[in-house]
């Protein structure tokens, strides 16, 4: 791809996300989006592969319905209340609609189809991109409009996503779309506690891009797209793969790893809110996403190929690429004694 064309790509997307994070107006969080989504385009397409092109075509027609959804919600609470803050949304209808508009651009059950096509026909690091950075936005604009927003409406959206996002996930052996199905899951999360602590979904957002980030890198370093290839993967950089098991252990939210601490502090605020079952039953879901982290970890850590070729291992990586995964590994693990700290702060 030209360089010129990827920076214009690339900063368009900060200008997008800025834009829509800072406005108070719900024409300019629209505009963000929308800049979002075109920016989002060339670099899923770059590979000019058919699967791309049909990745990037799925990827906006979703996008540009769910934009006008939001758009149409917004006006509707204008047409009500005649406010067009983002903050003064109160008309009902309004605020169910947003939560589909806003559903239908993360992934969320039922709207999670294209997720994972999508994130099959691009590259890793376009993936990461999609999972990580372009939810922010739209999560944003869930944060400053939750005291409006439906609890039950998003209480079933966020239990179905966490069992579908393990359901679905079980049987894949493409990685890219084991992620797709993570990220539902964690949405999943993210959603539940929405209306009760706002800031706890923020704090979740935040570590769950912590781990997804050093997880993608990885496997984009050792090349690997599927489970066949990823047996033999050991070879090419041994340290790597082997803290790659921790780093989906933690994603899979197992102490004492740095995953653990939003699945503990979200069903703590379950609890306080005497929504026990429903957070027995979100924990319980979790149980389908640690079994396909779990044969992640075995294919990379313990499978040995029947016929092993010997040749010299990569013991070291691109320096520049070390040091920025080093910081993101050691982040994604060892965070959880933190979590006094943000105890204090939330």
């Amino acid at each position: 791809m030209n360089p010129q064309a990827k920076l214009l790509s690339i900063t368009s997307l900060f200008l997008g996300s800025t834009i829509t994070i800072t406005s108070n107006h719900w024409i300019m969080a629209w505009t963000g989006l929308e800049i979002n989504t075109l920016a989002i385009l060339p670099l899923i397409s770059k590979s000019h592969h058919p699967r791309a092109i049909e990745a990037a075509t799925k990827y906006f027609l979703v996008q540009a319905a769910a934009s006008a959804l939001l758009l149409f919600s917004s006006m509707t609470n204008a047409w009500y209340t005649g406010q067009w803050d983002i903050t003064q949304l109160t008309h009902p209808t309004s605020c169910l609609l947003l939560t589909t508009a806003i559903s239908i651009k993360l992934g969320l059950v039922p709207f999670h189809f294209w997720f994972p096509e999508v994130l099959q026909g691009t590259s890793l690091t376009t993936g990461l991109l999609l999972a990580t950075a372009l939810k922010f936005p739209p999560i944003t604009l869930l944060l400053l409009t939750s005291p409006s927003l439906n609890p039950t409406f998003l209480t079933i959206l966020a239990i179905a996503s966490t069992a579908l996002g393990g359901w679905a996930g079980l049987n894949q052996t493409q990685t890219r779309k084991i992620l797709a199905f993570s990220s539902i899951s964690h949405l999943g999360w993210m959603a539940i506690i929405l209306v009760y602590n706002p800031k706890l979904t923020l704090i979740t957002f935040y570590l769950y891009c912590l781990m997804t980030i050093p997880i993608f890198l990885t496997l984009d370093t050792i090349k690997t797209l599927k489970l066949t290839t990823m047996s033999t993967a050991w070879t090419k950089i041994p340290p790597l793969t082997a803290t790659l098991m921790l780093m989906l252990l933690s994603l899979a939210g197992l102490p004492p790893l740095t995953g653990f601490l939003p699945k503990w502090l979200i069903i703590q605020e379950l609890t306080k809110q005497e929504m026990t079952p429903t957070a027995t039953i979100i924990a319980l879901l979790s149980l389908l996403g640690l079994f396909f982290y779990l044969r992640l970890a075995y294919c990379a850590t313990i499978t040995l190929p029947p016929n092993s070729i010997n040749h010299m291992k990569q013991w070291q990586t691109n320096k520049s690429t070390k040091m920025f995964i080093t910081t993101f590994i050691t982040l994604s693990i060892m965070l959880l004694p933190l979590s006094p700290m943000i105890f204090t702060t939330s």
